[in-house]
């Protein structure tokens, strides 16, 4: 009995063969804090099924968020707030499956979703542990204050922790829509206290979104061990992350002003995550111009 295969030979139920990958270690938290101190720029970018996580890791992409994005660009929801648990675990697994057929390298961080760890710490560290045995590295959480008792014991047991700052989508109701964050004295004051807070509390990894510029800066020099990863908070971050399908002109709604269209001018999928991550890494990607703080 013949084979089924596709219109490129490749027989159903695998994925296609792929370029050699880059020549690189793993990525760990060791490597990501060695990258900052040799001013290299962290490229990480959204991706919720295994074959996107097998092209960004080839195209060179050293973190990959599973993000609860996924409820507003896989799931049509209207925002993250929707995501289940369910969800995010099943997707990580899907992505660190993708990883290791292709013997990747990159590092994975997985979105905790609303909810899911807002009752107690023990609540986090159930919901955290269902990610990192699906095959997340790290978890990602988002908002300060309360926060960083919440990320200190979950680090304490030897989950890594991804803070997140600034706008904030599982609670962008609470914000009054999607705006800057940190604008004037007393809110940046506020948001530089959480930062700091987090660090202390032993997060390794910060995503600042829509951020002004200058407070992203120099938060990042007031973290040295807690990497910030910029979106729409201009190119003073020790790295960047966008959502796959706006870089890609996919998404179903408007790109933020700070989104670049990686397809145009681009021959593949890869071809425009490896413009992603070569605009990132000689800092041309973010365009600061570009933003309206």
């Amino acid at each position: 009995m013949s084979q089924t295969t596709t219109a490129t030979g490749t027989p159903y139920g695998t994925l296609p063969p792929a370029s050699p990958l880059p020549q690189r270690r793993p990525i760990s938290l060791p490597r990501l804090a060695q990258m900052r101190e040799a001013g290299e720029k962290i490229a990480m970018l959204t991706a919720y099924d295994a074959t996107f996580a097998a092209v960004a890791d080839a195209a060179g992409v050293e973190c990959i968020l599973v993000g609860d994005s996924l409820g507003m660009v896989c799931q049509g929801l209207p925002s993250t707030v929707g995501v289940q648990l369910d969800t995010m675990a099943y997707h990580t697994e899907s992505v660190t499956r993708g990883l290791h057929r292709v013997q990747g390298t990159a590092w994975v961080v997985a979105d905790l979703p609303f909810g899911s760890y807002h009752e107690s710490r023990e609540q986090a560290l159930r919901s955290a542990s269902r990610l990192m045995q699906a095959g997340a590295h790290m978890v990602k959480l988002e908002g300060g204050g309360w926060t960083a008792p919440t990320v200190r014991f979950l680090v304490e047991r030897g989950i890594p922790v991804c803070a997140h700052l600034g706008l904030t989508p599982q609670t962008v109701h609470a914000l009054g829509g999607y705006r800057v964050q940190g604008k004037g004295d007393a809110a940046a004051a506020e948001l530089r206290r959480h930062a700091l807070e987090l660090q202390d509390a032993g997060a390794a990894m910060l995503v600042l979104e829509m951020v002004p510029a200058q407070l992203s800066t120099s938060l990042t020099a007031e973290l040295p061990h807690c990497h910030t990863i910029g979106i729409g908070a201009g190119k003073g971050t020790a790295g960047q992350v966008l959502v796959m399908h706006d870089m890609l002109g996919v998404n179903l709604g408007k790109n933020p002003k700070f989104v670049r269209d990686f397809m145009q001018g681009a021959a593949s999928v890869r071809g425009a995550i490896e413009a992603y991550v070569q605009a990132v890494k000689n800092g041309s990607f973010p365009d600061d111009s570009l933003h309206a703080w």
